[in-house]
């Protein structure tokens, strides 16, 4: 049966990454091989021999001894566990999504437009790769990539143009979220699990994570991709709104808020995107009531829309399918995690590969082991690959393993375009094509991640 269920998976992913050759948007083959993956579990729930108790982070070797109903029980107490953390992700989402849409609603990243002068690619270019790495640490990766391409789409006109940007922002965010405990879900994770500490993690991973941005940019900066002059949105006569300006600093500002109140209430980051949401709504209500607000027509909506609120206009404008798609391949790579398939083969891995870099406890941990790791990540999501190495390693706190993991993972993703939160939104923002970016982007990110490895080697020597 787990021959059946990973069959399942490899063959839903073959059609995610054919959407556009068998024209069938990737969100319905995620959610069919969700589905059947956990339907063939409960259908075959007591052919399985172990379990991994996601909740209690404990792989049950003990499973085929359970009864039936003591197997059923459990395995719904696993698949909601799965859908619990899954919905944290997807309510943060929705909560930056919205947000974002709601500034642009009163225009506000007309702002940053405005400021933009120049049309030099490469220029642009930088900016926005910069621009990434430096807000993905602050309010993560995930969000940053969805504010930037929202303002990307706001300057630059031309699709063909954008994508490629697009696909810079991706390797720079991701870059960028590695060395924060907050930018990344899986250096979260690692903090919260009291493997890496704030200041150890940005001793470590700061230089790889710059180096595995600026790389790929100053590469892509000599392509021709990057040549010459971009033709920028033309500016419009529409009526803008007083409150363009306040509104983007406050839903900037709410955003970057998230992970502050998440250290004080150590509540999950869901809880507090919910409270900034509801701050940035309510101004965005009292605005729009305003005889300065923007009107519908501004919009270029009917006049009969013009008394509608911009929290709904705002909710309608989000990307559900992106949505929808998280929901499926989270969903589905929890039902490979509950069978503990990952983790069994990341033990054939830490077993088959050649030891190589630091003795730990008499025991050598193979550097090409979390380099496969962060490979691994771009094809399947970060966040159980993470969660099998919290499993399989036992080093202490700030141990040099831990932050060579955090470093792998955050940044291997962007390797694929499905392979991070950041890409697999860009994919939906932009609708980017998975083999155009294998074929363009990917060896960019390679580059990027490859150097960055080599300068983490040269600082753990240091430290």
């Amino acid at each position: 049966m787990e021959t059946v269920i990973i069959l399942v998976f490899v063959f839903g992913y073959l059609a995610i990454t054919l959407e556009h050759n068998i024209k069938i948007d990737k969100l319905i083959p995620a959610l069919v091989m969700m589905a059947i993956s956990w339907a063939l579990i409960s259908l075959g729930i007591d052919d399985f021999t172990q379990w991994f108790d996601s909740a209690k982070h404990n792989l049950m070797e003990n499973f085929g001894l359970l009864n039936h109903e003591e197997k059923m029980h459990l395995m719904e107490e696993t698949l909601l566990h799965h859908l619990g953390k899954t919905a944290e992700i997807l309510v943060f989402l929705l909560g930056a999504m919205t947000i974002v849409e709601i500034i642009d609603y009163f225009d506000g990243f007309s702002t940053i437009k405005a400021a933009v002068n120049f049309n030099s690619r490469k220029k642009l270019l930088w900016m926005f790769s910069i621009l990434a790495f430096i807000l993905s640490a602050i309010i993560d990766n995930l969000t940053a990539t969805i504010v930037l391409i929202s303002i990307l789409q706001k300057i630059v006109k031309d699709r063909d143009v954008r994508i490629w940007f697009a696909g810079l922002i991706i390797i720079a965010a991701n870059a960028g979220g590695a060395w924060s405990p907050i930018g990344d879900v899986t250096t979260t994770m690692l903090w919260i699990g009291d493997k890496v500490s704030t200041g150890k993690l940005f001793s470590y991973l700061f230089i790889p994570s710059v180096l595995c941005m600026a790389v790929p940019t100053f590469i892509a900066s000599l392509l021709p991709a990057f040549k010459g002059t971009v033709e920028l949105q033309e500016a419009d006569d529409k009526p803008k709104s007083k409150f363009s300006s306040t509104m983007l600093f406050l839903g900037l500002g709410a955003i970057i808020f998230v992970p502050i109140f998440k250290v004080i209430t150590h509540l999950p980051p869901y809880v507090g995107m919910m409270l900034s949401l509801g701050v940035v709504a309510i101004f965005a209500e009292v605005y729009s009531n305003s005889k300065f607000a923007l009107s519908a027509t501004a919009h270029g909506e009917h006049e009969e829309h013009a008394s509608h609120s911009p929290v709904h206009y705002s909710l309608s404008k989000i990307e559900l399918p992106s949505i929808l798609f998280f929901l499926g391949i989270l969903m589905a790579v929890a039902a490979l995690e509950s069978l503990g398939i990952l983790f069994g083969f990341a033990d054939s891995l830490q077993t088959s590969m050649p030891m190589m870099g630091t003795e730990l406890h008499g025991e050598g941990v193979s550097d090409l082991v979390v380099l496969l790791l962060g490979v691994g990540s771009a094809v399947i999501d970060n966040v159980p690959l993470v969660a099998a190495s919290l499993g399989m390693f036992s080093e202490p706190m700030d141990n040099e393993l831990w932050h060579f993991i955090a470093y792998s993972a955050g940044t291997g993703g962007s390797m694929l375009i499905i392979g991070s939160a950041a890409g697999v939104v860009a994919m939906g923002m932009e609708k980017i094509d998975f083999f155009w970016y294998l074929k363009k982007i990917s060896w960019l990110a390679l580059v990027g991640f490859l150097a960055g490895a080599v300068a983490f080697m040269a600082t753990r020597a240091i430290f």
